[in-house]
């Protein structure tokens, strides 16, 4: 599954709001998001297979934490945009410029 359809889903966008501020266990992730065990480690299944969130053990249990790397083919998508609004920034900063003078 491509990195755009793992996070269309709106359950693994709020699995990851939660994991952007800290890891969480399993368990942590069921208690803030209000859902069953069993669609929060789906959940997580798909997004560490898309490289999106890793997982450390500690003790008998698994913390989960946002993985960067994954991002990237998201950054590189939004960089073109960014680029576009840069350039439109830069051509209404300048025409303000001279509206001034």
């Amino acid at each position: 599954m491509d990195t755009f359809t793992v996070v269309a889903d709106p359950t693994r966008r709020r699995i990851l709001e939660q994991l952007r501020e800290r890891e969480h266990t399993v368990g942590e992730l069921v208690g803030a998001l209000g859902l069953n065990q069993p669609t929060v480690s789906k959940h997580l299944r798909v997004l560490r297979d898309a490289r999106l969130v890793s997982s450390a053990v500690d003790a008998q249990r698994r913390r989960y934490q946002i993985d960067a790397e994954g991002f990237r083919e998201i950054d590189e998508w939004i960089d073109a945009f960014r680029k576009l609004w840069s350039t439109r920034l830069d051509a209404l900063e300048a025409h303000l410029d001279r509206s001034k003078s």
